[in-house]
């Protein structure tokens, strides 16, 4: 019994002692903040809210409104009357130059797109048979932007629609005229796919990471201005692709970070709250285990689902699985399969059902796929990576002698056949081979868009694996229009990208000033289990240094950046007396499950690695004080962060 007495009166003794360090050593400093791109255009909705009085002869004109879409501006002024105005953006010809008609209305706020860079735009406004020419200049490209290597346009076949590119990593989301000049882009990362809503708003990744190695916090929401109307946030994250469905919900490919495994799980949003309403977990409906191809490496990222299109019709939702080359047809009231698309070898007995039998002999099937989708009549579209060609090692094809195309099957599902109604890349061999990434697309009736987005080569020929995992001598990117079997656009450029879409400039474009919104959660950040007492802690100035420590606490979470080598043992501690909270810091390339780590980059000569640590606010209230343990001692970062 003593014992136990000792035991307990030296725990008291450690918490006091504990709080006599808090308040009787140097007064910490607050973490820095962070404010948030959606926080901070709400103070600029704020600003552009008509103070003045702006005319139709004296309107006001900003460039870039939302700070992070150059070329584009905001005209603003008042009339009496309601009224509509045109708006029109003189390009270098005809199918260049766009022209808008807004809404009648008094208070006018007119949203300028498709400025040319480094260039005095003419725009001309006008209404009740009066126009008006404003001239607006707009800054030179940044040095890295990417620029068409070459361009073709059927311009008989084509209007003045422009083609919207989003990077595989590094560069800017952007949009080419037919000419292949610049018509808009963005400063900040936004990535994977560019969708337009129904409202007319984009639909594109956050500029936010929350794991490794691309895995973004959710979507915004946003016009062309680059204003974000609501930011969605999700505890997976989002990867790859999202849809809008018939009811304005958003369904999203996303990761269940407290299993085993990755991109094999999709979730329904409600739009107006952000609240998950339906989960899917790949993981109860197939086995992880089944279907490998000679792209697996881990069971980690078994299926790597890249697309999810919810066809009405049949109240079912299509997947791609580009480790297993697999498109997968589920069922979205059961969750049920009901039938996969690909090359049944390597799968177990119990799937084999759902596979179709080919009507020809010649018949190919797609390999390590993307941006697989139903089209109205029933088919399937997809683009065919074409990986290898086989799912063994004997049967794989060289990449010098690879293909890669837009492939459209035809299946019945009463007899369980498949064919091939209509192909584009095989004829183009391994020059348009793109073994990841790149996209297909649907206009319209014997219409497609077509992206070869990854091809690469290297001191060997045609690359076999994604440009970033392997040293390159060149990147391409060729996207191709084809109508009715004619090539009526094309556009090189010499990058890799991962998705292109045809969209014109103005679409029931409604822009308001309203204050962005923040929907959904990131979740809580799982602790680690051990809780150290702080009795004994070591000043942090020298680590801060050596690790190259940084903390900052954006709205909904604490980031804390260091840079470690592989052999370190790291843990971040908060702590308010009373409760401590240990956060584990994995330094590794890899990721690991539950734990937030960032894209790590670092020195490859002294065996350093960067890491971000996400420690999100969910679960937390108080203030608490900062603290590392780094390789079993503990410093104190002299630095706290208010949750109240």
């Amino acid at each position: 019994m003593r014992t136990k007495y000792k035991f307990i009166l030296l725990i008291i003794v450690a918490c006091l002692l504990s709080i006599a360090i808090f308040y009787l050593c140097e007064k910490p400093n607050e973490v820095e903040k962070r404010e948030l791109l959606i926080s901070h255009q709400s103070k600029l909705d704020i600003e552009y809210a008509m103070k003045e009085e702006y005319t139709f002869d004296n309107p006001k004109v900003v460039l870039n409104p939302y700070e992070i879409s150059p070329l584009t501006a905001l005209i603003i002024f008042e009339t009496k009357d309601r009224t509509n105005v045109t708006v029109t953006i003189k390009g270098k010809d005809d199918k260049t130059t766009i022209t808008n008609e807004f809404k009648p209305t008094n208070e006018h706020y007119l949203p300028i797109y498709g400025l040319y860079p480094d260039t005095n735009n003419e725009v001309i406004i006008s209404m009740n048979g009066e126009s008006k020419t404003i001239y607006i200049k707009t800054d030179k490209l940044p040095d890295d932007f990417v620029k068409p290597t070459n361009v073709y346009a059927d311009r008989n076949e084509l209007g003045t629609e422009m083609y919207f590119f989003t990077p595989s990593s590094n560069g800017y989301a952007s949009a080419y005229d037919i000419n292949g000049d610049v018509r808009w882009y963005l400063t900040e990362t936004l990535t994977w796919d560019i969708q337009r809503l129904n409202n007319g708003h984009l639909l594109l990744s956050t500029n936010r990471l929350m794991n490794n190695p691309y895995y973004m916090t959710g979507l915004y929401e946003i016009d062309l201005l680059g204003k974000i109307y609501y930011e969605y946030s999700l505890e997976g994250g989002y990867h790859h692709d999202v849809f809008e469905m018939p009811n304005g919900n958003l369904l999203v490919a996303t990761n269940n970070f407290k299993s085993d495994t990755v991109e094999d799980y999709i979730v329904e949003i409600d739009r107006t709250t952000g609240d998950v309403v339906k989960e899917i977990d790949l993981t109860d409906i197939l086995d992880v285990k089944t279907g490998k191809n000679e792209d697996y490496s881990t069971d980690y990222d078994w299926f790597h689902n890249n697309s999810v299109w919810y066809d009405e019709n049949t109240n079912s939702i299509t997947l791609s699985g580009r480790h297993v080359d697999a498109i997968v047809n589920i069922d979205y009231s059961t969750n049920k399969i009901n039938w996969i698309i690909g090359d049944s070898t390597n799968w177990s007995d119990e799937y084999l059902k759902y596979f179709f039998n080919p009507l020809k002999k010649n018949f190919t099937w797609q390999y390590a796929q993307h941006a697989a989708m139903m089209l109205p009549n029933g088919n399937i579209f997809v683009f065919d990576n074409g990986n290898n060609r086989s799912k063994t090692k004997e049967g794989s094809i060289d990449a010098n002698n690879n293909y890669s195309r837009g492939v459209i099957f035809k299946i019945n599902t009463k007899n369980m056949s498949i064919d091939t109604v209509w192909e584009y890349g095989k004829e183009k061999g391994s020059a348009y081979y793109s073994p990841y990434i790149s996209d297909v697309d649907y206009l319209s009736e014997n219409h497609y868009l077509i992206n070869f987005g990854g091809h690469s080569t290297t001191k060997d020929g045609v690359n076999n694996n994604p440009a970033g995992l392997t040293e390159v001598t060149s990147l391409n990117s060729i996207t191709t229009e084809i109508k009715n079997n004619k090539e009526i656009f094309k556009i090189e450029l010499p990058t890799n990208t991962y998705r292109v879409e045809k969209l014109s400039l103005y679409s029931n474009d409604s822009y308001s000033n309203e204050f962005g919104e923040r929907l959904g959660s990131l979740g809580k950040t799982e602790t680690y289990n051990k809780r150290p007492l702080l009795i004994f802690t070591k000043d942090a100035e020298d680590i801060i240094k050596k690790y190259n420590i940084k903390v900052v606490k954006e709205e909904d979470r604490l980031v804390v950046t260091g840079t470690y080598k592989k052999s370190d043992n790291v843990d971040i501690i908060l702590d308010n007396v009373f409760d401590k909270k240990d956060y584990k810091v994995i330094v590794s390339y890899k990721p690991y499950t539950a734990l937030c780590v960032d894209l790590n980059t670092g020195s490859d000569k002294d065996n350093t690695l960067t890491i971000n640590r996400y420690i999100n606010d969910e679960g937390l209230n108080g203030k608490y004080y900062l603290f590392m343990k780094i390789n079993n001692k503990i410093y104190d970062l002299n630095l706290y962060v208010d949750y109240r």
